[in-house]
């Protein structure tokens, strides 16, 4: 992450929140235990799932929130309307002293979610929960729609290699950095980042540019000066000029190679006619004794393209994918929000919150929400979001929060995991965070669980989401209540 000249972030965050936590602490109830979710309404890109991502990067933020002697000198000379200062000194005093006490709970690194199901719950004190709004939703927002579009790009690469070629089109240096980790833990197998490799662990995987070629001039003799300075790293870029004829000059230097230990990694087309090529190229290949050299395809490609490819009978096994997939270009935003859901009254007692809407998907849900998952034979069957407040065990039976007539019983001794782990208790790290490599594992796993039906890009089936009965039940007199149609209590 690119810090400030203090190290601090505790300013990643919009204006109102601090607004609002000063009112709070004004009003007395800056303290007072509140509940908050966060989630997307919608799953990306017209697709069945999501994998969450980000939450790494929101340990990292959460880790280090304290507010510096420069962001209180900062917020000292903000003003309001009338020129005054914005902030009250007693305030910002205060600030500077608290110390992080939340609960957090989430959905590990590479876990399959839906629309309308908790990524994550955040539960403390209220002005916390609200100052950590912003930053929890641009890290996960953006890192879990890179690691699906990832899963899908994987998906439609049917095994190949795809390596994430995204650096220069990312949308800066934090942008890029989080595209390259995402799209790791989504599945790609390596980045041509260097400094996202270095700093988490990734492949390193890279070739040479049409400029080395055109230094040169001389298409034959640039794979010649390649070979000798890197032997072991040999994909020659062949369409600077010709492309077959490219190929052709590979295998003459891949002759050479041969001779003196080491061997042709293979070729790269960076456009024109993939399929065509592809197919030419690998039969000039094989004619020359290289069968086992790559054929690798760049070329703005995404999954579409991808399965596209597949099934002209292209015959690239290495897919170099970068613009479309680090600013996950068909669909930029993930559209998550962060609602509160339930705070204590003065006696300590839960009281649910609820917000409405004339669009039924925006409706929140009150309660503490966890996430119940069901099994059968290893695929997921189906998640159903129950209320930890209610106590006991939650019973069995979802509703559709979109059609209560669509209902769901799993039968009793179904295997089932709860999805919200807990990371933080009172502000203290409690989770063990995977490496990124068991996080990529995990991902991979979680989307072999889902039906086939479930990860298909066109009409995915609708994978099952509800509320236990009894929270539908609550969410429903809530809204009726709010709407004046029965009388509250």
């Amino acid at each position: 992450m690119h810090h400030t000249d203090d190290a601090s972030t505790a300013l990643l965050t919009d204006l109102y929140q601090l607004t609002m936590a000063c009112g709070y602490w004004q009003s007395g109830i800056a303290e007072r235990e509140a509940v908050f979710h966060l989630h997307f309404r919608k799953n990306p890109f017209q697709g069945g799932y999501a994998v969450a991502c980000g939450l790494r990067a929101a340990i990292d933020w959460l880790d280090r929130l304290r507010f510096t002697d420069g962001d209180l000198g900062y917020l000292r000379g903000l003003q309001g309307n009338d020129g005054q200062r914005l902030f009250p000194e007693a305030f910002l005093t205060w600030l500077g002293q608290m110390k992080f006490a939340l609960d957090v709970d989430a959905a590990p690194e590479g876990t399959v979610v839906f629309a309308h199901e908790p990524l994550l719950r955040v539960q403390g004190p209220l002005l916390q929960c609200q100052i950590v709004e912003t930053a929890l939703l641009n890290l996960l927002n953006f890192h879990t729609l890179v690691a699906t579009k990832a899963s899908r790009v994987c998906a439609a690469a049917q095994g190949d290699t795809v390596l994430e070629f995204g650096l220069r089109r990312a949308q800066g240096i934090d942008g890029s950095l989080a595209a390259s980790y995402a799209a790791y833990v989504g599945g790609v197998h390596a980045t041509s980042n260097v400094l996202a490799g270095r700093r988490y662990d990734i492949p390193a995987r890279g070739t040479h540019a049409h400029a080395w070629v055109m230094a040169f001039g001389d298409e034959l003799e640039s794979f010649r000066e390649y070979a000798r300075t890197l032997p072991n790293n040999c994909v020659f870029l062949v369409d600077t000029f010709d492309t077959l004829q490219g190929v052709r000059h590979a295998c003459e230097v891949g002759d050479w190679l041969k001779a003196q230990g080491h061997k042709l990694g293979g070729v790269r087309l960076d456009s024109g006619d993939l399929a065509y090529l592809s197919i030419e190229a690998r039969k000039i290949l094989d004619a020359h004794g290289f069968p086992d050299a790559a054929i690798v395809a760049s070329n703005d490609l995404d999954e579409r393209l991808i399965q596209s490819l597949k099934q002209q009978g292209a015959a690239i096994t290495v897919w170099g994918v970068g613009t479309k997939l680090v600013t996950a270009y068909d669909q930029p935003a993930l559209g998550g929000v962060y609602k509160l859901s339930a705070i204590r009254d003065e006696a300590g007692a839960w009281q649910h919150r609820i917000k409405l809407s004339e669009q039924a998907a925006k409706i929140s849900t009150p309660g503490i929400h966890q996430v119940r998952r069901f099994l059968q034979d290893g695929v997921f069957v189906g998640d159903m979001i129950h209320d930890l407040s209610a106590g006991g065990e939650p019973s069995r039976t979802m509703v559709d929060p979109l059609d209560p007539t669509r209902r769901r019983t799993f039968a009793e001794g179904m295997e089932h995991v709860d999805l919200l782990v807990p990371v933080y208790r009172g502000g203290a790290k409690v989770y063990a965070q995977p490496s990124i490599h068991e996080s990529r594992a995990h991902a991979a796993a979680q989307v072999a669980s889902l039906h086939p039906t479930v990860r298909r890009f066109d009409n995915p089936h609708s994978y099952p989401v509800g509320l236990e009965q009894s929270l539908h039940a609550l969410r429903t007199r809530l809204v009726l209540e709010a709407r004046g149609y029965v009388e509250a209590g």
